[in-house]
């Protein structure tokens, strides 16, 4: 199991540019599938994009061409770059990890959850 911490987010405006950032303290994260996942108040949680060890990327198509997914295996760290933010991308995102290499959408295939951070956007 990993230990997962996300870091980076804050309150910008819509149109600005924010970068996430995960730590993993685990042994394994080099060959673990690392996604990121959203929470609005009152909504269900949503997959944003996922990146395997094969640097195999999947991106939800609300942040298609807007948000960017990358690892630093030296650093036991996964970003996403979120740029041209909107209003609706409003949520606390949340870090999870998988032994499986699909780059699935699903909450339940991640068995490692961080404790999530606030990224909120303003218009």
């Amino acid at each position: 199991q990993e230990q997962l911490v996300e870091s980076g987010g804050g309150l910008v405006q819509a149109g600005d540019s924010l970068r996430l950032s995960c730590s993993a303290s685990g042994r394994t994260f080099s060959h673990r599938t690392m996604a990121w996942f959203r929470q609005a108040p009152g909504k269900e949680r949503d997959f944003v994009a996922a990146v395997n060890w094969k640097y195999t990327t999947n991106y939800d198509h609300s942040v298609k061409g807007r948000f960017t997914i990358s690892r630093d295996n030296s650093k036991n760290t996964v970003y996403l770059q979120m740029n041209s933010l909107k209003p609706e991308d409003t949520a606390v995102y949340y870090c999870a990890g998988s032994e499986y290499s699909l780059t699935s959408g699903s909450p339940d295939a991640y068995a490692d959850w961080g404790q999530g951070t606030q990224v909120t956007v303003s218009s």
